[in-house]
Formats: structure tokens, C-alpha cells, sequence
């Protein structure tokens, strides 16, 4: 019997508990097959070993796996075989650069680098993840960060990169961490979703009033500042009356936050005495920020939507900077499990990638089967298509073209600088508008352009030792070249018919090398190719 059915009899009743499995991926699939009718006669099956280790890779490591890493899997009889690929890539160094460039992006969305360097940040990043730090912590680190020790001023990007711009801060802060896109609740309350208050953005706002860009905000040296009192005032701009209400900091649905009262003369442990010193309050709303937002539950449940999207496609709430009242998650249940146990893990994130990966729910096919003709995205019967990412694009083009290999075979311990600068420039072809969320669903113009007739992508067919078109050209035949073909690009072997046209492909007059080049070039331009699936 499937675990999926099993945790899903239990969960309805219809067996004792203790016959079911008690980790966490068991019981995700229980409560997924129990959120939909006859979920077992029309839920797609589990993924092949190829569509598996393709779609493993690309969310773990942030690439494609190797025709050699392909075959070794495929030819792998171990029944658990794809546990241990999940714990090989969790455990891999690349690991920690895929997590590197999603929550660049995510966190900073492409902003040009202002005040700290980019060099700086990804290395914070990637030491983060590496040494698998808890997830709360890592934001806490960041919204804690002023900025003034050079030697941890990487963190404070998120705020001195957006020039600490309050309302801008306010904004992203409550859409990031806690899943409420409360921008038009800064003049107002929201006109259509009833639980998003003014009040609500403004006890955000409260905790980040006082502070400032020290000495001067123009410079690319500013630090963070702070001041001792400043109330926060607000007024609808609907309020005919023009009452003007005040708060103090707290979360939104929280209860606001008691401030101590400084005693004259002691509200500065370093007061600003002249403009060149830099005060620092005795309480700090900015400071308390960190530490209230990471303790509140919707912090924990915000972050364990988003990864489970980052796995699954979409969040069980979604859009995920939609959590309200009436934009309910499709499965509740599994939500306040998975918020329940991120935090009881003090909030491991591999600890929960690894649980999601494991489940059926993230294996399964993402065909449709046959006679299904009505697909409900949050009901999770087949896996959802996921358009590659602009990073996961770049290092899937430089892999699948055998460029990567090649630099292996020329440079050694060097290729991963190599490989890393030939991806910069389709990463930003690919990359979305800077200060704007990313969104890889749609394709431009200059995309194609870039996949048809770019110099870049004419630089990745070149032939050179080791590369796809040189493995090609050693081929013994059409049946060869095709497999060698299709498992560096797809990560997967072709059918007779694919063989077929490539045999006809190499039959055609011209040069053999431009020929070859020619099918990578196909593969590559692909829509099976841009998508994870």
C-alpha cells in the first residue's frame, strides 16, 4: 500500500495510527491525499529516476545533474537511492550556493548593490546556509544589523540597500516574513481584504521610525542610527474627521509593545552630542524588531509556506504574500503541523527540505494521467511545472552544453570560478527588473533572441575537450549520440522516435560539428528544457 494512502486511512480513522509512519514526509502525504476525493485513483504516480534526479538537482543544487551522475542513478537498483541523493546534495557545497541565490534574490530582489558589496553579502549568504543556520536566527542577524562593524556589516543590506527607506523597509518586511502584502494599508485600511488594518502597517512602522542613515544617507559608507523618542502618528485618508491615531511597535494582531521609560539624562548610552557622533538609544524599537517578529508564530508560518513553494511551486497559502481570512491555506491542518515542527526543530531548514523532499507529494509525476481533465494547482496530484529560475537557467545551460565539464577537464580545482563567470551573463538576460519580486513565468523577447542568436550561447557549443559537441563527435552512432544527447541536456534517456530524428539529422549534408551543435543548440532552446518538472 502507498504511504500516501496509508497516513491518509489513518488520518481519516480507518486504521490505528500506530500502523502508520510517524515522520513528518508520511504524514504530508496522508493529509495531501486526504485534502481531495479519490485522490488514490487520480493523483499522477511517482516521477521516473530520471524526471526525479532532474527535478532533485535543479532545486538542491541549483543545476543539472551530469550525464555521468544520470547514468550512475538510473543504473542505481538500491531501493533507497533517492533518499541518498537528497542527503548527497543537502550535504554538497553546492548546496549552500543554490540557497545563496534564492534569498539574494528574495531578500534584495536585485536592487544594485548601494552600500554594502555583493561579494560580502553572498558570503554571508553562503557561510548561512553552509553551516545550516537556524532560520530565525538568520533573520534575526538581519534585521538586527546596523552596519557599523565592517567585519558583520553584511547583513545590513537588506536595510542600507534600500537606503532605509521606512515605508519601502515597512513593506517588504511584513510581505517577506510574515506573508501580508500590507502596502495599500499604508494610507488606509485595505478596501478588500478586511483583515489587513492600518494599524497593522504602522505597529511594523513603529519599531523602524526612529532610524536613520548615519552621518549622511548619500554616502556609501552610512550606518544605521537611531533616536531615543518619536512617536508614530497615523490618519486614514478616508477619515473625514482627520483624527490622528498613534501607536507603539507591535505585530500585526499583536498586542502593542511596552516601552520602558528612560530616565532624563539616560534615554542615550551614546547620546549625539555633536553631529559627527553617532547616538545610540538605551531601547532600541529597531533592536526589539528582530527579536519580537522572529518569536511570532506568523513568522514561522510565513517561512514554512514559502519553502514549501520554493519545493512544490506554489505555497499552501498563495500568493504567498496573501495570508488572510479569506485566502485560506488549501491544506490548514498541514500548515499548523509544519509551523508546529519547524519550530520544535528550532527551525532547521535542511531538516525540513529534506522532510519535503522525501515526500510523495514532491515526487510524484508531473504528467497528467490519463482521463484526468480538471487539474486543481492546490490539490497536488501531479507536480506543478516550475520555470527555472535565471540562476538555475545559467548553470543549467553552461552544464547541459558540457562548458562546465570542459572547464573540469582544462582547470581542475579552478573550474568552479570559470563556470561561475560564464553564467553571469545569462543569469542576467534571464533576471527580472531590479526592487521588483521575481517572477521566471514569463519569457521576453530578449530572451529568445539570447537562446537563438546570442554570442553567449554560440560560446557554449564551441567545441573544446569534453564539451557535449566533443563527447558528440566520439560517438559510434546515431542510437550513441542521441543517449549522450539527451541525458546531458534532459537528464533523461530518448525515445525511438527521438533517436529516429536524430539519426535523420546526421544523415543531412554539412559539416558534422555544426550539425551537432545544432541538436544541443535544439535541446537547450527547449520548453522541456526551462522548466523544472
Amino acid at each position: 500500500m502507498p504511504r500516501y494512502l496509508l497516513a491518509a486511512l489513518c488520518a481519516f480513522g480507518s486504521i490505528s495510527s500506530s500502523h502508520a509512519g510517524d515522520s513528518l514526509h508520511d504524514r504530508i502525504d496522508g493529509l495531501i491525499a486526504a485534502g481531495h476525493p479519490n485522490f488514490a485513483k487520480q493523483a499522477a504516480p511517482l516521477a521516473d529516476d530520471s524526471e526525479f534526479l532532474r527535478r532533485a538537482c535543479l532545486d538542491l543544487r541549483g543545476s543539472i545533474p551530469t550525464a555521468r551522475e544520470t547514468r550512475a542513478f538510473l543504473a542505481d537498483p538500491a531501493s533507497d537511492k533517492r533518499e541518498k541523493l537528497i542527503d548527497s546534495l543537502l550535504a554538497a557545497p553546492e548546496y549552500a550556493r543554490r540557497m545563496t541565490h534564492h534569498f539574494d534574490v528574495l531578500l534584495n530582489e536585485r536592487r544594485k548593490d548601494v552600500k554594502v558589496l555583493r561579494a560580502d553579502w553572498e558570503k554571508y549568504l553562503t557561510h548561512s546556509f553552509t553551516a545550516n543556520r537556524p532560520f530565525d536566527l538568520f533573520v534575526r542577524e538581519i534585521l538586527s544589523a546596523d552596519g557599523v562593524d565592517n567585519e558583520k556589516r553584511a547583513p545590513a543590506k537588506f536595510f542600507l540597500d534600500r537606503d532605509f527607506e521606512a515605508n519601502i523597509v515597512t513593506r517588504d518586511i511584513a510581505r517577506l516574513f510574515l506573508g501580508r502584502n500590507l502596502q495599500c494599508a499604508q494610507c488606509h485600511d485595505h478596501p478588500t481584504i478586511t483583515d489587513y488594518k492600518q494599524e497593522h502597517y504602522f505597529g511594523i512602522y513603529a519599531f523602524l521610525s526612529r532610524t536613520f542613515l548615519f552621518p549622511k544617507a548619500n554616502l556609501p559608507t552610512a550606518v544605521l542610527a537611531e533616536k531615543a523618542d518619536g512617536d508614530t502618528n497615523f490618519m486614514s485618508v478616508f477619515d473625514k474627521t482627520k483624527t490622528q491615531k498613534t501607536t507603539t511597535p507591535k505585530m500585526p494582531g499583536g498586542k502593542p509593545i511596552a516601552e520602558p521609560k528612560a530616565e532624563k539624562g539616560k534615554e542615550y548610552t551614546i547620546a549625539p552630542t555633536k553631529p559627527t557622533v553617532r547616538p545610540v538609544p538605551a531601547f532600541s524599537r529597531r533592536a526589539l524588531l528582530a527579536m519580537t517578529l522572529t518569536a511570532d508564530r506568523n513568522f514561522a508560518r510565513a517561512s514554512v509556506n514559502r519553502f514549501w513553494a520554493f519545493m512544490m511551486g506554489r505555497g499552501l497559502i498563495h500568493p504567498l504574500d496573501l495570508d488572510h481570512g479569506e485566502n485560506p491555506p488549501s491544506h490548514p491542518e498541514l500548515l499548523d503541523i509544519l509551523t508546529d515542527e519547524f519550530i520544535a526543530h528550532k527551525y532547521d531548514v535542511k531538516w525540513l527540505i529534506r522532510e519535503l523532499a522525501l515526500t510523495e507529494t514532491y515526487q510524484r509525476s508531473s504528467v497528467v494521467p490519463t482521463g484526468l481533465e480538471t487539474v486543481p494547482e492546490d490539490r497536488y496530484l501531479v507536480a506543478a511545472l516550475k520555470p527555472l529560475s535565471p540562476e538555475q537557467m545559467a548553470y543549467a545551460i553552461v552544464q547541459a552544453s558540457g562548458q562546465a565539464d570542459a572547464d573540469r577537464t582544462e582547470a581542475g580545482a579552478k573550474a568552479e570560478g570559470l563556470t561561475i563567470r560564464k553564467t553571469l551573463p545569462i543569469s542576467a538576460v534571464f533576471a527580472g527588473p531590479a526592487g521588483e519580486p521575481e517572477d521566471s513565468s514569463t519569457a521576453t523577447l530578449d530572451q529568445t533572441l539570447f537562446l537563438k542568436f546570442g554570442p553567449v550561447m554560440r560560446d557554449m557549443l564551441a567545441k573544446r575537450p569534453n564539451s557535449l559537441v566533443d563527447r558528440l563527435s566520439k560517438q559510434k552512432d546515431a542510437r550513441a549520440v542521441a543517449e549522450e544527447l539527451f541525458l546531458s541536456v534532459l537528464t533523461r534517456k530518448p525515445s525511438a522516435e527521438e533517436i529516429t530524428d536524430v539519426a535523420d539529422a546526421l544523415k543531412a549534408k554539412g559539416d558534422p560539428e555544426a550539425i551537432h551543435r545544432e541538436l544541443v543548440w535544439s535541446l537547450m532552446a527547449s520548453g522541456e528544457f526551462r522548466f523544472n518538472h
